[in-house]
């Protein structure tokens, strides 16, 4: 089994988040990698990871980084894979990461979900595969429909609350 999805981070600092990304891919029985790797302490790994990543059978990166949240941006500025930054709140509750991220140079593309966002990052990085893959797109279409179930429970617990001026 080779890795079709590969997560990176900073440090290992950032995996609470980035374990969210983790957990869905194994959910949805996506083969993935992980590592840390950081742009500014180890720039030459980064560098040939991102060079090495298709040739080894990788289909969609998923970056995290926070703070100055260089690493999403020197992976995509090293392959033509698509590369879903995910900025990990840090000093500025991840404003500084999100900038980082969201504000590449034409021509160096790098998807950007939400602060923290690693799962979405994963869903993201899911339906990318599942335009070629139909049993993984069924797999998504379950997952999207238990979310929906998820607010239709919501609503009807929602409708037994009781308080004195709620119309019903």
């Amino acid at each position: 089994m080779n890795s079709i999805v590969s997560i990176i981070m900073g440090s290992t600092s950032d995996l609470p988040v980035m374990e969210k990304a983790a957990k869905f891919l194994d959910e949805m029985e996506i083969p993935f990698e992980m590592n840390a790797l950081s742009a500014h302490r180890t720039p030459v790994e980064v560098e040939t990871f991102a060079r090495e990543a298709k040739g080894r059978g990788v289909r969609v990166i998923i970056a995290g980084a926070g703070m100055a949240a260089a690493l999403p941006g020197v992976v995509a500025a090293g392959t033509t894979l698509p590369v879903i930054g995910v900025p990990i709140k840090g000093m500025l509750d991840g404003l500084d990461a999100m900038l980082s991220i969201i504000q590449m140079p034409l021509g160096i593309p790098v998807a950007t979900v939400g602060v923290n966002g690693a799962l979405n990052a994963a869903i993201l990085a899911a339906e990318m595969l599942a335009l070629s893959d139909e049993v993984l797109a069924a797999k998504l279409c379950a997952y999207k429909e238990g979310l929906k179930e998820k607010i239709v429970k919501a609503n009807q617990e929602l409708s037994e609350v009781k308080y004195r001026f709620k119309v019903d």
